[in-house]
């Protein structure tokens, strides 16, 4: 089966009948679910897309500085109070209250396609466009410079969108430069407004080509206004991995959660970490003594 023959939800190759179909598809994608990335052929990639919709991505909630109007509020609403005064005569019969509105923190994703991560890349990406219901998310990738894909994986089925993303990203399965990228991303987006109060996620093995001081800096920079800093490494599903390499052992003291988010099964951990409502603090930061292998 090929890529092509997969539609978006997964439905094409039906018989007359239709549905024992869509139960061997559905069959098929449960037996892929705990397959490694690594190990799927794109076309078992987008058998995936159906199991990948049910899931959300979820991130905490903020108090936003718009208020929204309740009977219950805590505050008044003085210029809802005087707009309702206009109907008795300028006389303020009725308080309106107000209480802080809502919202869920931005989600940031920062995707390193680079040739070790190629299959994980593209996973990832499909997830991203895929889970419904969760939240909204700017992406990035990486490699050895950033790109925006925001907007590219808005707008395109999952093949599609992972097309396009090889396309625009003009360093697709190049070297890594992890440091300089974040530079780039704290530089142009994320200190001045994307990064402040958001979850922000990096998928990377960690694998740098660059100075690990610069990587230690610049992560040092984005911990300083991210609200939580979520890492993606599917090497950490290897019971005898340790974050020794340069690259991330200089970016572990600043990551509030490690996730190894190799198969699909593998994914509540990330759910999980992104939904996580604590704030960051120094003190529960993972430490490479305490690093439990998923």
């Amino acid at each position: 089966m090929s890529a092509g023959d997969v539609g978006e939800g997964g439905d094409a190759g039906e018989n007359e009948a239709g549905v024992p179909a869509r139960r061997a598809l559905a069959s098929a994608a449960e037996r892929l679910a705990g397959t490694d990335f690594a190990d799927l052929s794109p076309a078992e990639l987008l058998l995936l897309s159906g199991l990948m919709r049910k899931l959300t991505l979820a991130v905490p909630m903020r108090r936003s500085r718009r208020p929204r109007r309740t009977p219950h509020g805590r505050h008044t609403d003085l210029r809802a109070t005087l707009r309702q005064a206009r109907r008795t005569g300028g006389h303020p019969l009725r308080l309106a209250r107000a209480a802080p509105l809502l919202e869920p923190r931005r989600l940031v994703v920062l995707c390193d396609i680079s040739g070790s991560m190629e299959p994980y890349a593209r996973a990832m990406l499909q997830l991203l466009y895929c889970a419904a219901g969760g939240a909204r998310a700017e992406v990035f990738t990486f490699a050895t410079r950033l790109t925006r894909l925001t907007r590219t994986l808005a707008h395109a089925r999952p093949d599609l969108a992972l097309q396009r993303a090889g396309e625009t990203a003009p360093d697709w399965l190049g070297g890594t430069r992890i440091g300089a990228s974040i530079a780039e991303f704290n530089d142009g987006y994320g200190r001045p407004g994307m990064a402040r109060g958001a979850v922000v996620v990096i998928i990377s093995d960690g694998w740098d080509t660059g100075d690990p001081a610069i990587l230690r800096r610049e992560m040092e920079r984005l911990s300083r206004v991210a609200h939580r800093i979520v890492w993606v490494n599917p090497r950490t599903q290897s019971p005898e991995y340790r974050p020794l390499a340069g690259g991330m052992a200089a970016a572990w003291p600043y990551c509030d959660a490690v996730v190894s988010a190799h198969s699909l099964h593998a994914l509540d951990e990330l759910t999980a970490a992104l939904a996580h409502p604590g704030p960051r603090s120094t003190s529960t930061r993972p430490s490479v003594r305490n690093f439990r292998a998923k």
